[in-house]
């Protein structure tokens, strides 16, 4: 086998989850059911792909025996050993598609997220790209079956969002967009611009992993409500009560507003777990820059200051600079349609950062 893998390890993985499996079956407790029902997700494509390796590695012993028995006639033989070369491959693929499996993980990645686009440098082009972002991210989004939820909108003033706040659900999100926290810059001829010049603009975009109650304890004590009158496009109002909601965390002075909704209560609802996904990306912030290993190992350094991408409208292209890779269909890629390849060779590519390490490592 060109893959070596650690039996001991795989063993106690494909116990673990008997026991999870056994676990959600004896307990009604909530918490206690959420949690178990995380781990059986996470275990779950790990055990898969070592059943799927054991079944091939004993399919190659039964076709050995075939090869190695005198009884066998030469027919017989000459398709065994056929079958032999096939299955030897199989499971050489399904060794390699276990070691990725057993690569370490961010526990993470499974969540759903809250996405925040702002519009950076560039005024009003600014703003109608960030819009044009969000859209590509609600493409993609749509077309992964994962739901869209916008939280709160600042609008620009000839359209486009100063800022836009939405939660996305679904399985493995955070997993996915990750890779798009960070600077996006834009090159293109603005709507605006009589003289045909092509404009640099930025917006920025940070993809924040949802928090549960059980990351992020809250204190009411250290939570100041304050509600107000929700504002649309140039001060007019989106309704007429008081529905909007900001929280402020007083022993970090981090504040959130949501005023999408005309229901204060869950605006308020909404303003928590937002607040909660904040102080929950600063945790891991804080983990992270305490194992500076790890974050070597990682595509781009995760500052949401970094330029990540430029789309250059002029030459149809998308450029990602943290693996120098090009696509020329940037109208693919801003309806979301080819998004997903920019996002899988980030993923291969911090993949094959992570078996690097782990070969350094052994």
């Amino acid at each position: 086998m060109s893959v070596e893998l650690p039996r001991d390890k795989l063993e106690a993985l494909v116990e673990r989850f008997a026991a999870v499996d056994h676990a959600l079956g004896q307990t009604t407790e909530g918490a206690e059911l959420a949690r178990l029902g995380r781990e059986r997700a996470e275990l779950e494509p790990v055990v898969e792909a070592i059943r799927a390796l054991r079944a091939t590695e004993d399919e190659i012993q039964d076709l050995e025996h075939l090869v190695a028995d005198g009884g066998t006639d030469a027919e017989m033989r000459d398709l065994a050993r056929a079958e032999l070369d096939e299955a030897r491959g199989r499971r050489d693929e399904a060794a390699a598609a276990l070691q990725i499996e057993l690569l370490p993980k961010d526990e993470a990645d499974a969540r759903g997220v809250i996405l925040e686009v702002r519009a950076g440098t560039g005024g009003d082009e600014a703003a109608l790209f960030a819009g044009d972002l969000f859209r590509m991210y609600q493409r993609y989004a749509d077309a992964c079956g994962w739901k869209v939820e916008v939280l709160s909108t600042s609008e620009g003033a000839m359209g486009g969002y100063k800022e836009i706040v939405a939660e996305i659900a679904g399985r493995g999100v955070f997993g996915r967009m990750k890779y798009e926290s960070g600077v996006h810059r834009v090159q293109r001829v603005p709507a605006t611009e009589g003289s045909g010049r092509i404009h640099t603009s930025a917006a920025t975009v940070a993809v924040l992993p949802e928090a549960e109650e059980v990351d992020v304890a809250l204190d009411d004590s250290e939570l100041r409500f304050d509600v107000y009158r929700a504002q649309g496009a140039g001060g007019q109002h989106v309704n007429k009560t008081e529905s909007a909601v900001r929280v402020t965390h007083l022993p970090t002075g981090i504040a959130v507003a949501v005023q999408d909704e005309r229901s204060q209560h869950r605006n308020r609802a909404r303003a928590i777990a937002l607040l909660r996904a904040k102080l929950y990306d600063i945790e891991r912030e804080r983990v992270d820059g305490a194992r500076a290993g790890a974050r070597r190992i990682q595509v781009g350094s995760g500052d949401r200051s970094e330029r990540i991408r430029t789309y250059n409208f002029p030459q149809g292209r998308v450029t990602d600079h943290r693996i120098n890779l090009t696509l020329y269909k940037l109208d693919a890629v801003m309806e979301g349609t080819a998004l997903g390849e920019l996002i899988d060779a980030l993923s291969a590519e911090q993949r094959a950062r992570l078996l690097a390490s782990e070969d350094a490592a052994a």
